[in-house]
């Protein structure tokens, strides 16, 4: 009985030993458990905060994502800073280019007619750009008379528009007295002639700027000639020396790029010379002066989009206002703002496809960036520019989509069979690439990268 005594009391002491009080619990919080420890409490409540992997383990590897990316994207940064830096040296080699292509463009189907009928690709060429020419300087010679006749009409009516503003400036709901309608006219006209003294000088200084502009002129005739000529052995060339998988990639690509500036600068003219039509007539029934010249400007305006057919439709409320006063220059305000409508609302969608659309934003950014960086010409080549690019960027993307497994082959709309090769690969190396993450990865010894390895997000 001793014993079994002493063997029950020293049960009791064991476990006592080995049962410890918990402390007062807290919400949300797990005590720490002391190793070997037992507790039988049920009341316990559910942890609910850092109760998996580590938090500072989890935040080090999402500064380590983004400090990667901030990496890359310096890298890409300077990479275009390089590039643009490069193109503003080379700028007038590469503007007679960009210029040729956008030529190319429209007169390539031309060309394209007349070689699939059996005559010689040179001969073609000569003969739709001799004839180009032809009809635009047909046009300058036939506009260059009336435009000296009306000018001098209008410059000498300049006067009594003036008078007439004055006026209307004088009286309700203005108000302004004589000594402060002349103060601001003297204003003013100090202004024209200050502006008159810097053209003066422009002009001056300007002759090698016309020299420049011919020799550019001159290049963009040759370079124009020969895409013409040569443009159907340009991608093949390319394949050539690039390989296979870039070279389906590139003829896919600038196919995509040529088939979209090709199609936006065509549609552009149509519906330039829709609205060159309606404003002169509307020009020409009203008694406007210079009507055919302000129809040439608004066909010319069109190229640059919102910004261009807003220019010229001030132009022309401005010469009806100086030539034929305050009503007429109302109408011929309406006759603007209704073509403009008609190209928005029905031919701009009923010419140019969805894929050719880009937001008016973007268009307004691309005119004002290239206004800015290159004057005249860099608002011409802002929009055509932008649209080439946002086909790449859609290309890419495209690609990006094949290797997640987010669309297939047959779900695109492809302009070249390389471009079909490509896509299946694209495909195929996605198809791959999710095989290998679902399958269980061997046990092998961790692998020291180096800093590129990581910068790069090797794994």
């Amino acid at each position: 009985m001793a014993e079994s005594d002493l063997q029950q009391e020293a049960r009791e002491v064991s476990s006592l030993n080995v049962r410890t009080e918990d402390p007062a619990p807290e919400t949300g919080h797990r005590p720490p458990a002391v190793p070997g420890s037992v507790s039988d409490r049920s009341d316990r409540p559910a942890p609910v905060t850092n109760v998996g992997r580590d938090r500072m383990g989890v935040i080090g590897e999402g500064l380590k994502s983004v400090t990667g990316w901030c990496l890359r994207l310096l890298i890409v940064a300077a990479a275009l800073w390089v590039l643009w830096w490069v193109l503003e040296k080379i700028w007038f080699g590469v503007l007679p280019i960009l210029l040729a292509l956008i030529v190319t463009t429209v007169l390539s189907p031309v060309v394209g007619w007349m070689r699939r009928r059996g005559m010689p690709s040179a001969v073609a060429t000569l003969v739709t750009l001799v004839v180009s020419i032809a009809a635009v300087l047909g046009v300058f010679v036939a506009l260059a008379p009336s435009v000296i006749e009306q000018s001098q009409e209008i410059f000498s009516q300049a006067n009594e528009g003036v008078g007439t503003v004055r006026d209307w400036i004088s009286g309700p709901p203005l108000n302004l007295d004589n000594a402060q309608v002349d103060e601001y006219l003297n204003t003013a006209i100090e202004w024209l002639r200050d502006q008159s003294a810097v053209a003066a000088g422009a002009v001056a200084s300007g002759l090698g700027a016309v020299g420049s502009a011919l020799v550019t002129l001159a290049l963009v005739l040759v370079l124009t000639f020969f895409f013409l000529k040569d443009g159907p052995a340009f991608l093949p060339w390319v394949r050539r020396t690039t390989g296979r998988s870039v070279g389906r990639h590139l003829t896919e690509s600038l196919t995509r790029v040529w088939n979209t500036l090709g199609g936006f600068i065509r549609t552009q003219a149509i519906v330039s010379a829709v609205d060159a039509v309606l404003i002169g007539a509307g020009l020409l029934l009203l008694g406007v002066p210079l009507a055919l010249t302000l129809a040439v400007l608004t066909f010319v305006g069109g190229f640059i989009p919102i910004v261009g057919a807003v220019v010229a439709g001030g132009i022309a409320v401005l010469v009806a206002l100086v030539s034929q006063g305050f009503t007429t220059a109302v109408w011929v305000l309406v006759l603007v703002l209704a073509v403009q409508q008609i190209e928005g609302n029905v031919l701009q969608p009923a010419l140019q496809g969805r894929s050719m659309k880009m937001h008016p934003g973007i268009i307004l950014l691309a005119v004002a960036g290239g206004s800015t960086l290159f004057g005249i010409i860099g608002a011409f080549l802002a929009v055509p520019v932008a649209a080439s690019v946002v086909v790449l960027l859609r290309y890419l993307s495209e690609q990006v989509d094949l290797r997640t497994g987010d669309i297939g082959a047959k779900d695109l709309a492809l302009a070249t069979p390389e471009g079909l090769v490509a896509a299946a690969h694209g495909e195929h190396a996605g198809v791959l690439a999710r095989q290998a993450e679902d399958a269980p990865a061997p046990r092998q010894a961790p692998e020291r990268l180096g800093f590129w390895a990581w910068l790069v997000g090797r794994r």
